[in-house]
């Protein structure tokens, strides 16, 4: 992505000090950075911290350097506008139009993506009136994430804490790579993500896996959330990726275990994603102790294939007993070989499985796994098929997203 223009705005909560990674992240990726805090902001980091970290000077008022008419001239020229932390008191100051200070007539002279990062106490996030400020501002087409679950100031813990920075740059990546919003068109909707491989025992030291890093799977229920969804995410091996905010997250190491919680959450969701690398087979015996090497051979180990869970999936659908499933979406990592090329196994696959859309990803030399960006081919049961441009997997995940929000509104979803 060529270097962008972005505002970080810096209202005054304690997780103010937070905003100095997520400037540091974006001017690092090598986009230009102009930090607007808000006085009170200033109470809690100074503006020499921001102004080392962007390399611009930091003003607060509308009548500061006069001339460049700063509080029309930063919003118009900017390419987003990213609020973090966003206080209860700033929401309700954009949603009155406010402007009086730099980052209040900013955010109303900016015609750009305009992202918050709200930051509060539990009481304060569920208060009626913030509510109904950030409905407001989601129906005026800005991004307001969901925060995250956790330690507040003090000994509170609940929901409204601060998403981490990698987070909050993540999401302003998204919107500066999308030719459009994101909008929040999920709501009521309850998606169920799988993601990350699975690690079938051997004996208490080894195990089969594969290469599934998770962080596709994860990026697609990052998304789904901050589109309104009620997100249930079954993680796998996933190598200490950090929970998105706002997703309830539940763990599972082998294939019988990833089925259970599938089994088990499934009927309450409209939706599955199974992103995750599940293993077809798993050893029929599992030693107590760890296996000896030996001298004169090799052990023999034996597989047992495990259930398929995505056919298993659609069987329950089409009997009935998922009621509530308007879309199921499967993934295929596939090699080319002497029968076909990959799109000739991933058609294959989804003939198999009648799942109703297919994620194809090319596997192999660092595509796909234990990589930040991805590509590949969406598929659907209607025989349409559409690339899926190379990019971060934030971005495949918010076009898996967009392929999804249609078929739950062309099934009346």
């Amino acid at each position: 992505m060529s270097p962008k223009r972005i505002i970080v705005g810096v209202a005054g909560g304690i997780a103010a000090y937070k905003a100095c990674s997520v400037v540091r992240q974006l001017s690092e990726a090598g986009h230009e950075v102009r930090v607007v805090p808000t006085e009170s902001a200033l109470r809690f980091v100074g503006a020499a911290t921001f102004e080392a970290l962007s390399g611009n000077p930091v003003r607060t008022g509308v009548f500061d350097d006069v001339p460049e008419v700063p509080h029309v001239r930063l919003g118009q020229q900017a390419d987003l506008v990213l609020v973090a932390p966003a206080t209860a008191d700033l929401l309700a100051r954009a949603v009155a139009g406010c402007a009086d200070d730099l980052l209040t007539a900013t955010l109303l002279t900016a015609r750009c993506p305009v992202l918050f990062a709200p930051a509060m106490h539990t009481e304060m996030w569920q208060h009626p009136a913030t509510v109904a400020n950030v409905a407001t501002l989601r129906e005026r087409h800005a991004v307001v994430l969901e925060p995250a679950f956790g330690r507040l100031t003090g000994a509170d813990t609940g929901a409204g804490r601060l998403p981490e920075p990698e987070e909050i740059t993540t999401f302003a990546e998204l919107l500066l790579a999308r030719s459009d919003a994101l909008p929040y068109d999920l709501s009521g909707t309850k998606v169920l993500v799988t993601a990350g491989g699975t690690r079938e025992a051997l004996d208490p030291v080894r195990f089969i896996g594969n290469r599934s890093s998770g962080k596709q799977g994860y990026a697609v229920a990052r998304v789904a959330v901050q589109r309104g969804a009620d997100v249930t995410l079954i993680a796998g091996n996933t190598a200490g990726l950090a929970d998105p905010a706002g997703v309830h997250v539940l763990h599972a190491t082998s294939a019988a275990q990833m089925h259970e919680a599938v089994s088990k959450h499934a009927p309450d969701a409209h939706v599955l994603v199974m992103a995750a690398a599940v293993a077809d087979y798993r050893p029929v015996h599992v030693a107590a102790s760890k296996i000896k090497k030996a001298a004169d051979a090799a052990p023999t180990i034996e597989l047992v294939r495990n259930d398929d869970v995505l056919a298993a999936a659609v069987r329950q659908r089409d009997d009935g007993r998922l009621p509530n499933m308007r879309a199921i979406v499967g993934f295929a990592a596939e090699t080319g070989d002497a029968q076909g090329d990959v799109l000739f196994h991933a058609r294959a696959k989804l003939s198999r499985k009648a799942c109703d859309l297919l994620v194809v990803n090319a596997v192999g030399d660092g595509r796909a796994f234990e990589v930040d960006s991805n590509d590949g081919w969406l598929l659907g049961a209607d025989g349409t098929e559409s690339a899926l441009e190379h990019g971060s997997k934030t971005l495949m995940a918010s076009r898996i997203v967009d392929a999804i929000a249609a078929l739950l509104r062309g099934s009346g979803g």
